[in-house]
């Protein structure tokens, strides 16, 4: 399975602000250059995780983005299922296929997705930033 662009930029951003202070907001400036990604697709990012409840945005001056979540409470296959348009891993679930009326591939597909989403929510968002302090020195803020 493969995920787009925009959920990596998604999950990286999580992961971003979670290791943040509490009390301290980020940009849309600061993680665009952070992550050498243009303020438009941030901003189109930001967007969507706002839209779904992960993080706030606060705009005007002294304004900013935050986790609106605790870590331990965001499921990575979840963040998935939201920010994925397709999921079903290939186009023959979507198709018009003749053979898809009888074909056991599809029903073979269709597990394997719920299979990668169930794994991936085995894990939080904290598994992957909480004490991890390899990741606290790439991204250059303090542990959490």
């Amino acid at each position: 399975m493969r995920i787009t662009s925009f959920t990596d930029y998604s999950l990286r951003t999580l992961m971003y602000l979670a290791n943040l202070p509490a009390d301290q907001l980020s940009s849309i400036k600061e993680v665009s250059t952070f992550y050498n990604i243009s303020q438009n697709h941030m901003s189109k990012v930001i967007a969507q995780l706002a839209k779904c409840g992960y993080i706030h945005t606060i705009k005007g001056k002294g304004g900013g983005i935050s986790l609106a979540i605790s870590p331990d409470k965001i499921r990575i296959g979840r963040v998935i299922q939201q920010l994925e348009k397709k999921l079903d891993g290939v186009d023959c679930l979507s198709s018009n296929c003749p053979l898809q009326p009888g074909c056991k591939l599809k029903i073979a597909l269709i597990k394997a997705v719920e299979s990668y989403i169930t794994t991936l929510n085995e894990y939080t968002l904290a598994d992957f930033v909480e004490n991890n302090e390899d990741i606290s020195y790439l991204l250059q803020l303090d542990p959490t």
